[in-house]
């Protein structure tokens, strides 16, 4: 650790990397590369062969992780995180694309949903249905970013074309700007490389009408530029929820141009298609708090989940000077989100559909200036940027006719009669004109400086400000709770967030450290809401105000330790924090109207989080996460949810991941996945006491063989004992989220 701080920037130039192919192509390098790759193979091999194999093997490694422990991140890849993860003063989880690859789990959500600290919220009515995550406690469907650039719209996140995903904890607006309260969410995309040609195709088959292909190939077509290729094609069915099912295409392209040792240029474009029948669980009987099980209750012809993506991201990095570096990147993307999804109606004994659709279209530009140099006989790295964006959001629903068979309406809902087996729907559907449309224009600037003080001291401060101008239209609506006039509103502000941290480091492996950080929301910042105040929409009070509300804010108090052990290849953490949010704007009593109580809420989450990721032994490697955490509402409008806890929030929590090398070709492991029991309720809020659903521990397994130097196969089972398990609930209990069932495949890898 200590050892890192003199290092100049972590970022290469070309001519390092020319230098460095060079190097390995050498006689000397050779027996180097040998001896540093035979305790990660585990491999006993000649010296030949170790240089074929370890020429492929490194052209698409992760660039991020440990050589010789691929379950180990050493780094982030924004570049304004100057420094390793083990001298961050933050918690931080990390997942490689080798840990990933080995869980067998291809949807973020369901990754996400199995690490310590994050939940899962659900989509009914007030918000669209879609990947939706609760981090300590706090709402965080907006703090999702790809790349380093934020990514909203309620959309299905795929792992295909995943490098690592990278889940900060904690506020942290000063880098990824407004949100961010209980920590975010970023995705590293497989960028093409100079380095190598390689091409990996994938197929699997499994249970439950399982069938997965995936190609990842990369071509250097002269020394100065090379594009990589990525593609999928999935189609399963949810285990045991048959006829629901996913179907997935996506395609992502990406090239580098780097002419010269100074300047980097990089571009890709990601398509994705989701094509799915979601199934939205059971229901929960608000007076017994007993969940009703059932089969899925989604009608052929009318159920369905659409889910579109095209993102273009272009950027470049040129090195000003000796330890100046500026980079730039730009993005311009679309998503939306269909859907019809039908649930069983505890409160009639029959199902309703709930419809939506949503299109996001974003602009986002990112330009940081990098110095990292010594100053007044001190290293400082500093981070000097400007980050602007433009987020449009159109949504509305649909119309929905229903079938012969008629249909009853309790409290102005429609509600047809359950058909257990599933027949061909005979209704109608339309899109209706939008009912919500919002423009959301964001300039921000920030400054952050690391100090390396002496071999044991480092310190590092920042600041941000963020200046919005937010627009929101919604039409007039004729609903379940009443009339509600074609409102048009406007307004702009602007906030001050900061961080501020030490690390002493007097040990050569490890650290401690305390930080400081802020961060704020704004009212109406959660976009696919609209004028829903209670699900994060805009808020208003009983005049109609809703320019008053302040911005949310939260500060983050943080003492950690950070060890690096066996000779780097073991990261352990620990960490104790305080999360309190002040100025909470709450939605009252109806999430669905506009009207709320405007910066009457406080609450806190404490707790202790513990960490675990690389090569525990020579064979045995691991990923391992455990939160336990305390929240608390200190105060609300209503007196009576002062000292509840909050929703959709897990007391207790624990994934960890295990994989033993057994020969130099076989391979196994395992995972447990723990989550104590949650109420209901919104996430910003008191928890609903009077419903809950219950905690679970869930097992997995898997195995790889090594066929050949170039053929793997893996199997995987996932909820190895077939546990009947729930993973979130709706505020009122009319839906409950169900963990899929047992579910077992097989892939087939092979590397070119």
């Amino acid at each position: 650790m200590t050892n890192n701080k003199n290092l100049p920037s972590q970022s290469l130039t070309r001519s390092q990397d020319l230098s460095s192919k060079k190097w390995v192509m050498s006689t000397l390098a050779l027996a180097l590369s040998s001896a540093m790759m035979a305790p990660a193979m585990a491999e006993q091999v000649n010296l030949d062969t170790v240089v074929i194999e370890d020429n492929k093997a490194s052209a698409d490694a992760n660039p991020y992780a440990e050589p010789d422990a691929p379950y180990k991140a050493n780094r982030l890849s924004d570049s304004k995180r100057t420094r390793d993860i083990a001298d961050t003063p933050q918690t931080m989880t990390v997942l490689t694309k080798e840990a990933l690859a080995d869980s067998g789990k291809t949807e973020l959500k369901d990754i996400l949903s199995a690490q310590p600290g994050i939940t899962l919220g659900t989509g009914e009515g007030g918000n669209s249905f879609g990947d939706r995550y609760i981090i300590r406690g706090y709402e965080a469907r907006s703090d999702v970013f790809t790349d380093g650039l934020r990514e909203p719209g309620l959309i299905t996140r795929e792992t295909f074309a995943v490098e690592q995903i990278e889940i900060t904890k904690g506020p942290s607006s000063t880098f990824a700007g407004r949100g961010s309260t209980g920590g975010a969410v970023n995705s590293v995309t497989k960028k093409a490389s100079l380095d190598d040609d390689f091409l990996t195709l994938s197929g699997g088959v499994g249970t439950d009408d399982y069938q997965r292909y995936t190609l990842d190939g990369n071509k250097v077509l002269t020394d100065e530029f090379a594009v990589r290729f990525n593609a999928l094609y999935s189609d399963a069915d949810i285990p045991d929820r048959a006829p629901a099912e996913e179907r997935r295409k996506g395609a992502l392209l990406s090239a580098v141009y780097q002419p010269s040792d100074e300047l980097r240029v990089t571009a890709d474009y990601y398509h994705f298609r989701a094509d799915d029948r979601s199934d939205p669980g059971v229901a929960l009987d608000n007076a017994t708090n007993q969940i009703m099980k059932y089969d899925y209750v989604g009608q052929d012809g009318l159920d369905f989940q659409e889910g579109k993506a095209d993102i273009f991201t272009a950027g470049f990095d040129v090195e000003l000077s000796e330890g100046v570096r500026l980079e730039n990147k730009s993005r311009i993307g679309k998503t939306e989100n269909d859907y019809i999804i039908s649930a069983y109606a505890s409160f009639a004994g029959g199902t309703r559909p709930f419809s939506g659709w949503q299109e996001n279209d974003y602009v986002g530009n990112q330009t940081n200036l990098i110095f990292d140099n010594d100053l007044w006989g001190k290293r400082h790295t500093i981070v000097a940027g400007i980050e602007i964006a433009k987020e449009n959001m159109d949504s509305g629903t649909y119309e929905v006719s229903p079938d012969s068979a008629g249909a009853n309406f309790f409290g102005g809902v429609a509600v047809a009669p359950y058909n257990p087996d599933h027949g061909a729907w005979t209704g109608s559907t339309s899109r209706n004109a939008a009912t919500t449309e919002l423009e959301l224009k964001t300039v921000s600037a920030y400054l952050m400086d690391t100090i390396t003080l002496n071999e044991d001291w480092e310190v590092f401060a920042g600041v941000r400000y963020d200046h919005f101008d937010y627009d929101l239209w919604t039409a007039a609506s004729n609903g379940r709770f009443g009339f509600t006039p074609e409102m048009d509103r406007s307004y702009s502000d602007g906030f001050w967030n900061g961080h501020a941290g030490v690390v002493f480091s007097p040990w050569e492996n490890g650290n401690v450290y305390a930080s400081w950080s802020t961060s704020s929301n704004i009212n109406g910042g959660e976009a696919d809401a609209g004028g829903n105040c209670g699900y994060g929409g805009l808020c208003s009070d009983d005049d109609g105000n809703y320019k008053s509300a302040d911005p949310e804010q939260s500060t983050n108090l943080e003492v950690g330790t950070k060890w690096n052990l066996f000779d780097n290849n073991l990261l352990l953490t620990a960490a104790v924090f305080q999360t309190t949010k002040d100025d909470v704007i709450e939605g009252g009593n109806d999430s669905y109207a506009s009207g709320g109580s405007l910066n009457t809420g406080e609450n806190r989450v404490q707790g202790i989080e513990l960490g675990l990721s690389g090569n525990i032994t020579d064979k045995l490697s691991g990923q391992m996460g455990l939160a336990l955490m305390h929240s608390k509402t200190l105060k609300s409008f209503d007196e009576e949810s002062e000292g509840d806890p909050k929703a959709n929030f897990a007391k207790r929590s624990l994934n960890g991941q295990l994989k033993y090398q057994a020969t130099t070709k076989f391979a196994f492991g395992g995972a447990v996945t723990y989550s104590s029991g949650m109420f209901g309720g919104q996430p910003d809020a008191a928890a609903n006491t009077d419903i809950s659903i219950p905690g679970y521990i869930v097992y997995d397994a898997f195995a790889s063989y090594d066929i050949n130097k170039n053929m793997t196969l893996r199997a995987n089972i996932l909820n190895l004992f077939d546990k009947d398990y729930y993973t979130a609930l709706y505020r009122g209990g009319s839906i409950v989220y169900k963990g899929d069932a047992r579910s077992a495949n097989v892939n087939l890898t092979y590397k070119f």
